[in-house]
């Protein structure tokens, strides 16, 4: 696996727990019980899982990190996952009992840690290779069986594009904490930024575009691997869209002089035939959706008024003004146009959502007349939407929100009533620069990832393998609009795009 740029924040908080106990002179012996290979629950359990610590009296009080058995390893900490299987580079419990950098990330306090009340010594060279080595292999159970490795085939996760590094995260939704991460990307030597990220509607495949890259990647959601790369040659990928019947996808080249690519998502083969571009045609692509029959694409001009209509087996080319004036795309951001940012359809297919980072609000266009039927007041800096199929709700993200007063927290998630376009809520939760946001409509949650870009957001709670800063996720009940816990869990560098496995 490459390391580059990463940051786990994801891994910080989890693996400050450790750092959190109150030692008391009592250890606990390993029991047969704890589920854990022999040589692990002689570390972890003798050497973690004791009274005043990470034992069930008391891990409540080490930050929710709870060690006696393999099954509660596994149920993370206020900060997320603890160990996250065949990822040693990105498993925080590794910072914590490592002392020498050249092996991998060094986080203090060490543990086991040393009081008065109970002296206690590092883990030596070969305990912590017993640990990494275990990790590496999976984290198995003392029967062999990997976590969250069960039911491939139907389990629900969530996936979250890694901007800052070539990862992507996937999440259980049972547990809600990180199962996996992912390398994606081709180049070794540098970053290529994954950015947008969509699902098939079975479940089977998920597909990643890259700011950096010249491929577009296609990720086997039972195996959780690469299986298959589409060459589209050099731009700014930003984002993708698949037909409705997953048989075909678009992809946007956001650059000044963009176009738009077609693939087959079977063969992953560009359609070069259908590949729009040159002479000023696309200014900024960005954000698209499409009809019912995937033969009319609708993309955002990132800068300017108006969103392309493209019926790209015509081909028919159309500018359209989604505030009334002259249609206009430029080059550069003016705060005063609505410079929309993300697209979407309603459900129904007869209404176009859009957002607009500019004069945040979100604009309602009939889709089949092109005509404005509404403008809706958001908080600052629309970005991404989501919509629920069991409620008639629209998210959008809002990652500059100001109205988010608590401190070290910016921006907010509006839900939007899609029928009748009436906002129904406006949360401030604990977010710093939201923006990916996904639906989990089967468990009656979402799921709301903080990129925290900015300098002035939180900072990281200790370096990683990687550098950078970390964001995270928030955890939501879709009935109530109110977070499940209280827990922040941790991801990588720039968390961006996020899409659920499975839709009810």
């Amino acid at each position: 696996m490459r390391i580059t740029l990463i940051t786990i924040a994801a891994v910080v908080f989890i693996v400050t727990c450790i750092a959190s106990c109150i030692h008391k002179p009592q250890l606990t012996v390993a029991s047969s019980d704890s589920n854990f290979p022999a040589d692990v629950a002689k570390i972890l359990v003798d050497k973690c899982a004791i009274d005043g610590c990470h034992n069930s009296a008391s891990y409540q009080n080490s930050r929710g990190l709870l060690l006696d058995t393999w099954d509660h390893l596994f149920d993370g900490s206020v900060g997320g996952a603890a160990v996250v299987p065949y990822s040693p580079a990105f498993s925080p419990l590794l910072y914590f009992v490592n002392t020498d950098s050249s092996r991998g990330p060094v986080a203090r306090p060490l543990m086991p840690e040393s009081r008065t009340s109970m002296p206690a010594t590092p883990l030596s060279e070969t305990e912590y290779n017993t640990l990494r080595t275990w990790i590496a292999a999976g984290a198995p159970d003392k029967n062999g069986n990997v976590p969250f490795a069960s039911n491939p085939f139907a389990r629900q996760k969530i996936y979250v594009t890694q901007q800052g590094c070539d990862l992507l995260a996937v999440i259980d939704a049972e547990s809600n904490v990180v199962m996996r991460y992912i390398p994606i990307g081709m180049n070794a030597s540098s970053i290529e930024s994954p950015h947008s990220i969509r699902m098939s509607s079975d479940g089977r495949f998920a597909y990643v575009s890259f700011l950096a890259g010249t491929y577009i990647q296609k990720i086997d959601t039972r195996l959780d691997t690469v299986v298959a790369s589409m060459q589209v040659g050099a731009g700014s990928w930003n984002i993708l869209h698949l037909a409705p019947a997953d048989t075909a996808l678009i992809a946007s080249d956001w650059t000044a002089n963009g176009k738009l690519v077609f693939g087959n998502t079977a063969s992953m083969e560009l359609q070069p035939w259908k590949t729009a571009s040159g002479s000023g045609l696309f200014v900024y692509p960005h954000g698209i959706t499409s009809t019912a029959k995937f033969d009319t694409c609708f993309i955002t001009a990132q800068y300017g008024n108006m969103i392309y209509r493209y019926a790209h087996n015509i081909p028919n080319y159309k500018k359209v003004s989604i505030n009334g004036k002259p249609p206009i795309a430029t080059s550069n951001s003016d705060l005063s146009s609505p410079n929309p940012h993300e697209i979407i359809m309603s459900p129904d297919y007869n209404k176009v959502f859009i957002t607009c980072q500019g004069t945040n609000e979100v604009r309602v266009l009939d889709a089949h007349t092109n005509a404005v039927l509404d403008s809706i007041p958001t908080g600052a800096f629309p970005q991404e939407m989501a919509v629920s199929l069991t409620k008639p709700y629209l998210f959008v993200t809002c990652s500059e929100d100001a109205a988010n007063t608590t401190p070290g927290r910016k921006g907010s998630v509006y839900v939007i009533n899609y029928n009748t376009h009436e906002i129904v809520a406006k949360i401030y939760g604990d977010f710093y620069q939201p923006h990916a946001i996904a639906i989990d409509d089967i468990n009656s949650r979402f799921y709301v990832v903080s990129t925290n870009a900015n300098p002035l957001g939180p900072p990281p709670h200790h370096a990683t393998a990687c550098g950078g800063r970390a964001g995270w996720y928030s955890v939501y009940d879709l009935n109530r609009l109110q977070p499940v816990n209280t827990r922040q869990y941790q991801l990588t560098v720039m968390p961006y795009a996020a899409v659920q496995r499975f839709r009810q």
